[in-house]
């Protein structure tokens, strides 16, 4: 059973920064990636970033240049350094990891973007 354990979310302001992470467990298998998906109120879930096992990196269009992700193959963790927040960054952020063709969520973290 592979579990993900997600923390870091919280509340900032906009232009603040926040960091993320999510430990993953359960699985004596290798992660092909491991990624962060969103959901804002009303919005459906979509791709924020994703890192390959081997270290390639894909981002959404409206956070590259302001959000870093990165990973731990030896930790099975994945992080996401979250810069220059904007409050439409609002939403709950969610852990996956995928096993060849499986994906796994984690529990979600909410991130609020707020003065």
């Amino acid at each position: 059973q592979v579990q993900l354990v997600e923390s870091g979310g919280g509340l900032v302001q906009p232009g603040g920064s926040l960091g993320l992470s999510c430990a993953a467990s359960g699985n004596s298998f290798s992660y092909v990636a491991m990624g962060w998906y969103r959901q804002a109120p009303g919005n459906q879930r979509e791709l924020v970033a994703r890192i390959s096992s081997g270290g390639s990196t894909n981002y959404a269009d409206s956070v590259k240049g302001r959000f870093t992700i990165s990973g731990d193959n030896a930790k099975n963790t994945v992080y996401l350094q979250m810069n220059s927040l904007k409050p439409e960054d609002t939403a709950v952020y969610y852990c996956i990891a995928q096993i060849s063709s499986d994906i796994y969520w984690g529990q979600g973290t909410q991130v609020t973007v707020s003065s």
